[in-house]
């Protein structure tokens, strides 16, 4: 039989998320946007440094959009890590989540830092740079199949490691289509690097923003049904300070 999980034992601590819901993604990126600045700016005026992770998917435009414009946020005392990246892709393909990042976000606000993944060195490199410091907050989604970053189902909520590579299952693979990222399955990478849940929930907040009628199931199994690696974003109900925005479309049935 398979070890449990910690989030899967009887004596795991377990915390309801605040759901907050918008009628489209829209209203949804403005209003997590509010939220994330306003954490970043508390946090700037009682130490010198915020570290963030950020996601990388159509999903998070909306928010990102609106977070770059928010004023007030001293930017130059953040640093910015991503949670993923594919492997086998070139160097320059527009498809690879650091790139998507500089465009949607890293490049039009003025970072102290920022920490992108190298897929061609290995995972320990990464991990140290984002062990190296407390990390602050998590902005992140869900994936069709429930997966927080690429950390598929099953996944282990329990993870020894903050970084490792993955093999990334069909329906994951198909998103990526469906998101328009790909033109065919088959250009989509069959493995990538990523953060692991316990890295992306060692953060001291989390928002996490998922818009979109093909988010709906894992929305709903996430916040209603069992926690365990079959639905790896079911941990996010392990997390004390987690905010979970959806739409009309995404609302847990």
């Amino acid at each position: 039989m398979a070890a449990m999980t910690d989030a899967e034992r009887p004596d795991a601590a377990t915390y309801e998320p605040v759901l907050r819901r918008f009628p489209d993604a829209e209203e949804l990126g403005r209003a997590a946007a509010r939220d994330i600045a306003a954490a970043i700016i508390t946090r700037l005026a009682a130490r010198p440094e915020v570290r963030m992770i950020f996601a990388a998917a159509p999903s998070q435009e909306a928010t990102l959009r609106a977070l770059a414009e928010h004023p007030g946020v001293d930017w130059t005392r953040v640093t910015a890590f991503h949670m993923d990246e594919y492997l086998s892709l070139d160097t320059g393909a527009p498809q690879r989540f650091g790139a998507w990042l500089r465009r949607a976000f890293f490049d039009r606000v003025p970072l102290g830092a920022v920490h992108l993944i190298d897929p061609d060195a290995p995972p320990e490199a990464y991990a140290r740079l984002l062990t190296a410091a407390p990390i602050d907050i998590t902005c992140l989604g869900i994936g069709v199949n429930g997966h927080l970053a690429f950390n598929d189902p099953p996944a282990d909520l329990a993870d020894p490691v903050p970084v490792k590579v993955v093999e990334l299952d069909e329906v994951c693979r198909r998103q990526q289509v469906d998101d328009g990222c790909f033109a065919v399955l088959d250009q989509v990478p069959r493995r990538a690097i990523t953060l692991t849940v316990p890295a992306l929930l060692a953060a001291d907040e989390v928002f996490c923003m998922v818009p979109g009628a093909r988010k709906r199931d894992a929305v709903t199994a996430a916040l209603r049904g069992p926690i365990g690696g079959h639905l790896p974003a079911s941990a996010l109900r392990t997390h004390p300070r987690c905010v979970v925005y959806v739409d009309e479309e995404s609302a847990p049935r």
